[in-house]
């Protein structure tokens, strides 16, 4: 039984599953960063300092906090400003993954193409092939080994 249990996690898709998966979260931190360490800090710098994760609306009249940490302490509340942090930081990530995906599609279609492997030896014409396949047949044949010529 372990001997087939290690078969399974060595075989290949595990092993790129993993890989998958260890790749995702730290692409997960990256974006996050972006999100909240560039992009978000231009939106409130556009927007006159406005911070969206703080913006709530209180579903209980004992909750009286200014933050949404507090609030959520106190009460009940409706978090529709980091909702809409996660909805901003959904399509940012969705953008970057379209523009990922769409390069290495790029890339393959120019691997298709062959413009990347370099460029392709030239096809020789028929009747250069002819002439080579006589020459060729010609140096195998010993000297006096050669057919006369008709007159």
């Amino acid at each position: 039984m372990l001997e087939e249990f290690r078969k399974f996690a060595l075989r290949g898709n595990a092993v790129d599953l993993a890989i998958g998966v260890i790749i995702g979260a730290a692409f997960g931190k990256i974006v996050d960063s972006i999100v909240g360490d560039l992009f978000m800090p231009i939106v409130g710098a556009v927007t006159g300092g406005l911070d969206f994760s703080n913006y709530f609306v209180p579903l209980s009249s004992q909750v009286t906090a200014a933050s949404l940490a507090e609030a959520k302490k106190q009460g009940a509340v409706l978090a529709w400003g980091q909702f809409l942090t996660i909805v901003i930081n959904f399509v940012v990530i969705a953008g970057v993954l379209f523009l990922v995906v769409k390069g290495i599609n790029r890339l393959k279609l120019l691997e298709d193409l062959k413009l990347i492997s370099g460029p392709k030896e030239p096809e020789l014409p028929a009747d250069v092939k002819l002439l080579a396949e006589i020459r060729d047949i010609l140096k195998s044949k010993p000297d006096g080994a050669r057919e006369p010529r008709a007159p």
